[in-house]
């Protein structure tokens, strides 16, 4: 068969289509965090606790933590958004984000932002990425929740006086900060290869087209 048959551009296309759809969203991490979308989706007092969040939920309970609500994140192009319940610390300036991650399991994360940047400790496999005195951020895989908030707590003081959250907005508020200033670099380190992989897939979209109707 022809290399240039219309049978092998048609499946080429089809195929750099598929690469899209999984990767486009990752290059868009990329190029641009800030597109991301941050949304307040309920306050504490009419947000439901997943059944697959319980049992986390109630060991951050028995650490002090109460319900701020929950947000979501939605990245241009992605699958699906991100849903997150969001808690605080009563004593300490922890804000606790639990969601259920891609790979079906608990996720936990601590955040604490100050003038100067973010802390944030994660109980998942989680790049270390760090810019000293500013943005400190890493993970504790499989770390039960007291072990992963005494970390989180040792590192606050690298970066300055913590800010207060006291509502699902000002929860928010720092999501988009976090997405617009310091995950920046983190986010286009993580997510290059998407970038090159949907700069490749529009080249075989191109090609493919080009064979198509030439």
């Amino acid at each position: 068969m022809p290399s240039d048959s219309p049978l092998i551009a048609g499946l080429a296309l089809v195929g750099a289509l598929v690469l899209l759809r999984f990767q486009a969203w990752r290059a868009v991490l990329c190029v641009r965090p800030q597109a991301v979308r941050v949304e307040v989706e309920t306050p504490a007092d009419v947000t439901q606790v997943p059944g697959e969040l319980e049992d986390l939920w109630g060991e951050l309970q028995k650490l002090g933590f109460t319900l701020l609500g929950a947000h979501s994140e939605k990245a241009p192009l992605a699958p699906s958004t991100r849903w997150y319940l969001d808690a605080k610390h009563p004593n300490q300036p922890v804000v606790a984000s639990l969601s259920v991650g891609r790979d079906e399991q608990e996720h936990l994360v601590f955040v604490t932002q100050s003038e100067r940047g973010f802390v944030i400790t994660a109980n998942y496999r989680r790049l270390s990425f760090e810019v000293p005195g500013a943005y400190l951020a890493g993970g504790l895989d499989g770390a039960a929740p007291e072990r992963l908030l005494k970390a989180h707590l040792r590192r606050l003081p690298e970066i300055g006086a913590p800010r207060d959250v006291k509502t699902i907005e000002d929860r928010v508020v720092a999501a988009r900060e976090w997405y617009s200033r310091s995950g920046k670099p983190e986010l286009r380190q993580q997510h290059a290869v998407g970038l090159l992989w949907t700069l490749g897939a529009l080249g075989m979209v191109g090609a493919a087209l080009f064979r198509l109707v030439a």
